[in-house]
């Protein structure tokens, strides 16, 4: 049974792991079946199935296994979205009872179910003000293709219909759908899929001033990042113009905060404009940034908001589009029916998690005193790597953080060779117990939320180890 007392269904889990690996290979034998079998996304395939897998078989809290017994510390929340850690006993107890109740029934055909109805409520207590019109799909990418076409169907819906050109951001990371792989402005997502679609632009620079703004004060370059927006929108024509997508922290690409005075900016811009504000939370959403959304963080204003990972714990997959009373009124009030939506919206095994997600994170006050003083502990921890001679600068807000990788602190210049220090960096990370992510040459963490002081203190003391170890390796290369 999933519920019960913890600590003997941890004791299980060792027991029954413990038991598999000792029957003559299990552990290879999986590593063989997925060579066999899985294409893994953002993965150079002949490679991994030259080198082999790593396989993680269970996971307690801030904890993931892999299959050779070493513990690591998961730096990254799996992908960013492990709120409550792992193991949560109470989230396998509402998808139990949901599968048990009614385990599947869509909500097309004018029926909808209690557990998605639940999760339209607890979601409108904490999105940002007068988003409260919900959409649901499967994951991020989805949630932000859905938004591309709700938003070109609201300009035809108010006789504009070429006001369709959606303005994203170099270096932005919206998805990997052909919509959102079109949005997303790391370019080498483009070229083996014959991207980006038409209608879709990019702006530069990014808000990426450790590489693009060097010499320039916080506030010229919040200046210069917001200006290239509305010169851009004036240049592709206002009338044109649908929406401006942006992360509040950029990510995938190298977690970047922006520099202060950059959201309120573009707050104005865009009203300005009459171009909708567009704010893709699904990293940032659920207590990342250390508020419910981003949006709340940098006060940003949008008009509409895509959400995913955290929203769930990625304990079920389950995406949402948040509307504003203007968008959402208009499509109610559409002549014809709204010609979208997913097997899956609104799921109710993932609405009933999501539902009690929300209920565990108000209780144990993650976003709230004891998240604040969680998120704190990280920061004043990351704050200690500044000093070691690989790092370039360390940059973080609630539970996300960032280290550049340099060969020269002064300049920002950068390590040579194919794979840099970022990979290297990684790969003693592992190692040395703990799971972070190499973006190039830029380290990014983001654990769960329910990450202890002490344990924020082992991540980033193993990270300098890490760095440590990496120092060596570039020095005698």
């Amino acid at each position: 049974m999933l519920s019960g007392d913890p600590a003997a269904l941890k004791q299980t889990v060792r027991m029954v792991m413990g038991a598999q690996q000792s029957q003559g290979g299990i552990a290879r034998d999986w590593a063989k079946l997925d060579s066999r079998h899985n294409l893994h996304p953002f993965t150079a395939h002949k490679d991994l199935r030259q080198d082999g897998v790593r396989v993680i078989t269970h996971a307690d809290g801030v904890y993931i296994y892999d299959s050779t017994g070493h513990r690591m510390l998961d730096g990254m929340a799996g992908l960013w979205c492990v709120q409550v850690g792992y193991g949560n006993l109470e989230l396998a107890d509402a998808a139990y009872e949901a599968l048990r109740t009614l385990p599947f029934y869509n909500t097309f055909f004018q029926t909808t179910h209690p557990y998605v109805a639940q999760l339209c409520e607890a979601l409108a207590e904490v999105t940002p003000e007068g988003l409260d019109n919900f959409h649901f799909a499967n994951s991020g990418s989805e949630a932000n293709d859905t938004a591309f076409k709700m938003i070109r169907y609201f300009w035809n819906l108010q006789g504009k219909p070429d006001k369709k050109i959606i303005l994203s951001r170099e270096r932005g990371y919206h998805g990997v759908t052909t919509a959102a792989a079109s949005l997303s402005g790391i370019r080498s997502m483009h070229p083996q899929f014959d991207l980006p679609i038409p209608g879709i632009a990019h702006v530069s620079p990014a808000v990426y001033q450790f590489e693009e703004g060097r010499g320039l004060s916080e506030d010229d370059f919040a200046q210069l990042t917001a200006n290239a927006v509305e010169e851009k929108i004036l240049a592709l024509g206002p009338n044109k113009v649908a929406a401006f997508v942006a992360e509040p922290v950029m990510g995938a690409s190298g977690m970047m905060t922006p520099p202060a005075g950059y959201w309120p900016r573009i707050n104005a811009i865009c009203k300005k404009y009459d171009v909708l504000l567009w704010v893709d939370e699904v990293i940032c959403g659920f207590g990342r940034t250390g508020q419910w959304f981003g949006s709340h963080t940098y006060g940003i204003e949008p008009d509409i908001v895509t959400m995913a990972k955290g929203m769930s714990s990625g304990y079920q997959p389950i995406s949402a589009v948040a509307l504003n009373a203007r968008l959402n009124e208009a499509i109610v009030n559409a002549p014809s029916e709204m010609a979208h939506g997913f097997t899956w919206s609104g799921h109710p095994v993932a609405s009933a998690v999501c539902v009690k997600n929300l209920e565990i994170m108000r209780r144990l006050e993650l976003v709230g005193p004891v998240g604040d003083r969680n998120a704190a502990a990280l920061q004043a921890e990351l704050a200690t790597l500044a000093d070691h001679p690989l790092v370039g600068e360390v940059r973080g807000v609630g539970f996300l953080g960032a280290i550049e990788i340099v060969k020269n602190k002064e300049t920002g210049e950068r390590f040579s060779g194919a794979a840099g220090g970022g990979v290297v960096c990684r790969n003693h990370a592992i190692s040395n117990g703990v799971m972070i992510r190499a973006c190039g040459d830029t380290m990014v963490m983001s654990p769960p939320l329910v990450i202890t002081p002490e344990q924020s203190k082992e991540l980033i003391d193993a990270v300098r180890r890490a760095l440590d170890a990496t120092l060596d390796d570039l020095m005698a290369d």
